[in-house]
This record gives C-alpha cells, structure tokens and sequence, in this order.
C-alpha cells in the first residue's frame, strides 16, 4: 500500500484523513502470470493500481491475439470503454508476470469522487495522463517509422524487455518479422 500512497502524493495533495479514507476503500490481489484479470465479455467494474509486474489487453476476436496496449508498475488504470458505459468489454487483460495489484470498486471510486475533492482531482488528473499518451501513440502511428516506433517504446524500460516479440510487434503495428529485421539493423 506503501508505494499507493507515494503514488497519490505525487499526483494530488491529499491530507491524511482523506488518504485514509482512499485506502480504506483500496484492497490487494495478486494475479498469477498467464491469467486474466478481465475476459472479453464481462464488464469492468474495478480500478487498478499497478504494484508490480505487468498487464496486457488484447483483442483475440479474429484469427489471432492483437495486443493494444499494456501497462506495467505504477499505473493506474481501468478497462474504461466498459467501465464507464458499464457494456461488455472487448478485450482481455492478462498478466504479463506475477502482478500485484491495489483495487478499487467503481462503487467505492465513485464514493470517493463524490466526498473528496482531492480524490476528483486525482481521477481528473490521471485520465487526462492516459488521453495523452493515448493521443500520443495514436500520432505516432500516424507519423513515425516503424523503426521509430519501436526506439520511442524501448525509452520506456522496462517495458521492451518484458513483452514477447509477437505482442510487442503488435503494439507496434508491425510484424514479428519487421521487429526482428528492426532489432537486427539497431545492434
């Protein structure tokens, strides 16, 4: 709960007896590597916070898994095209590794947004953090390279090293065997 908390001060300033209505409302799990934290078809109904390890969402409604997005240790984020309509969602999110997560009912999160300012402002914060980076890999599919692409993700650690080419190439709109070519011109 720890890093939590670090999380939230760096986001918002929150007083003590707020934060400790935020953790009072927040609750642990762990999910294992491989399993899914939410299966296409079920609607979200959850926020998370990333303590450690990794998650996926993907699209496996064709002949194949299209991975779309993924996020790793210190996010915050929620399956929101489900979540918020409260429709069946299209995607999976699974674990990448072991992932230990801080969960927050959409029951309790909107309790908070309505009793605590600092706690609409740090949800307001968060989403406009998520739409840039949204805006921001959508323009880069529209503007850079795909060897670009890929330099540009690998800025962000950890994250290169830990996704399996297949889904990395689909992150990056490319083929397995374009990122191989890539990684083989950059070394």
């Amino acid at each position: 709960m720890e890093k939590f908390v670090r999380f939230v001060k760096g986001v918002v300033a929150i007083d003590e007896q707020d934060l400790q209505l935020v953790q009072s409302k927040c609750r642990q799990k762990v999910v294992p590597k491989g399993k899914l934290l939410l299966k296409c078809g079920q609607v979200a109904n959850q926020y998370y916070f990333i303590v450690s390890g990794g998650l996926r969402f993907y699209d496996a409604s064709g002949e194949q898994e299209n991975t779309t997005w993924v996020c790793f240790k210190d996010e915050f984020f929620t399956e929101i095209s489900s979540l918020h309509p409260q429709k069946p969602t299209r995607f999976n999110i699974e674990a990448i590794e072991e992932t230990k997560l801080i969960v927050i009912d959409k029951k309790d999160m909107d309790f908070l947004y309505a009793h605590l300012s600092s706690w609409e402002e740090f949800g307001r914060k968060i989403w406009e953090a998520t739409t840039a980076r949204m805006v921001d890999q959508l323009l880069n599919f529209q503007t850079l390279t795909a060897e670009e692409r890929y330099l540009k993700f690998l800025t962000n650690g950890e994250l290169g090293q830990k996704i399996p080419v297949k889904q990395l190439a689909a992150i990056l709109g490319i083929t397995p065997n374009a990122l191989s070519r890539i990684r083989k011109n950059i070394r």
